[in-house]
């Protein structure tokens, strides 16, 4: 891994990801959205009854976190990664629906790591124990579904230099 941090748009371009190697750092700059457990049950559970989902995930990046309440004049509270693997039952099938990018901590299940690379994208490692800087990164934060969820309701963040590596790329590297 070098010491330099290329700076990556999102929505990601199929350019970014075709490029990301395992153990890049990056920093994201644009629109995320946040989700974790709770809402990917309520995503598949949707899918299962043949519903349109509330929000398209095409191309979008989801960030596995929930908000610490946010503080009076502040965006948004404390906001670490939570482990990664909670999503796993879920996310080949969002994948698989044109999600591009996930953002947590921790390995991932080989079918997860399957699905990044039959679809091109990508799994970002983001720093435990950094939720505070997160915070500090994040411009707006917006409910877009699930709202009966708090903390766990999907979330739009505006985010700026938000610091990550790369922990699979769509080639089938892989940090763990």
């Amino acid at each position: 891994m070098s010491d330099e941090v290329r700076q990556v748009k999102v929505p990601l371009s199929e350019e970014d990801l075709r490029s990301f190697t395992a153990g890049e750092a990056v920093e994201l700059t644009g629109t995320i959205l946040v989700g974790r457990d709770q809402a990917h049950l309520r995503l598949c559970e949707a899918l299962d009854r043949g519903e349109e989902l509330p929000l398209d995930i095409r191309g979008e990046t989801i960030y596995y976190m929930g908000p610490a309440p946010t503080p009076p004049g502040k965006v948004i509270g404390s906001c670490g990664p939570t482990t990664a693997y909670r999503m796993d039952p879920f996310a080949p099938r969002l994948l698989d629906l044109g999600l591009k990018g996930m953002i947590g901590k921790g390995p991932r299940a080989k079918e997860v790591l399957d699905g990044v690379v039959r679809n091109g994208a990508v799994y970002f490692y983001a720093y435990g124990g950094c939720g505070a800087l997160y915070a500090q990164r994040i411009t707006s934060s917006e409910c877009v579904a699930y709202e009966d969820l708090g903390p766990e309701a999907i979330y739009r963040l505006r985010v700026e230099k938000f610091p990550l590596v790369v922990a699979a790329d769509c080639r089938g590297g892989s940090v763990y």
